[in-house]
């Protein structure tokens, strides 16, 4: 079990990769502390972990809010007595318009929920990890922004190219504390932020060169790399999990 004895945060566990990776550090030995919005789900992901033998606590709330963020770690401390890591993951997609047409409210939404959640995110687990003399902090970016440009995706782009930038400051500013720091960069994923449309899930596998979408364990395991003792030397990557998306062009 290669978190064994672990406690790591996990954001947008609700649903998607976050409870996918929910299941899978759970089975790797982690203590959880699981975060999003919808408290119902939170506490189902926790009762099935419960019920197989694993660890795992969760404060519903939104990852805009700071002090959420100081909630969270604050529970990993309290519950499990440190914090070795965090998946931040929780994200949105935001409204698929152009930048020319698009709203002050919904820019500042994406960049809120996927860019500045990463900032609270990090100012209140970096001394965490400092304390416990070292860790690995994961932020879920993407290809949009890095390798391609769609159009309409104007505000999740930018926010998603943040977080990598952010990423490798971080890592820049704390490696020498032992603290690992990565951006994880999915495909398509077939999660509820895909949605159900067969035609556009088939426009979307062609995007990659495996023709086909991500499950959300992929990405998980992925995550779970980042995190493990395993990706040691591993700090200040934009790591690529996009089936071959960003090297196709047919």
């Amino acid at each position: 079990m290669i978190l064994n004895g672990k406690t790591i945060i996990i954001t947008g566990a609700s649903s998607g990769i976050g409870a996918a990776a929910s299941r899978i550090f759970a089975r790797e030995g982690a203590n959880l502390v699981l975060g999003a919005r919808r408290a119902g789900l939170l506490q189902d992901i926790c009762d099935e972990i419960s019920g197989n033998g694993g660890e795992a606590v969760f404060a519903a709330g939104n990852v805009e809010d700071s002090e959420y963020a100081k909630e969270l770690v604050m529970l990993a401390e309290t519950r499990f007595g440190k914090l070795d890591g965090a998946f931040n993951n929780a994200g949105m997609t935001g409204d698929m318009t152009s930048i020319a047409d698009m709203d002050d409210e919904n820019w500042n939404k994406v960049l809120g929920v996927n860019l500045t959640s990463g900032f609270h995110a990090a100012k209140h687990q970096i001394p965490a990890l400092q304390k416990n003399g070292g860790g690995s902090l994961v932020f879920t970016s993407s290809f949009v922004g890095h390798t391609i440009g769609l159009p309409g995706m104007g505000a999740y782009a930018a926010a998603k190219a943040g977080l990598i930038g952010m990423t490798q400051v971080l890592a820049a500013e704390h490696g020498p504390e032992n603290i690992r720091v990565n951006a994880l960069l999915p495909g398509g994923t077939k999660t509820p932020m895909a949605g159900d449309d067969p035609d556009f899930h088939a426009v979307v596998r062609g995007f990659h060169a495996l023709k086909r979408m991500a499950e959300p364990n992929e990405i998980a395991q992925a995550a779970l790399f980042l995190l493990s003792d395993q990706s040691s030397f591993v700090t200040g990557t934009a790591m690529l999990a996009d089936g071959g998306n960003s090297i196709n062009k047919l």
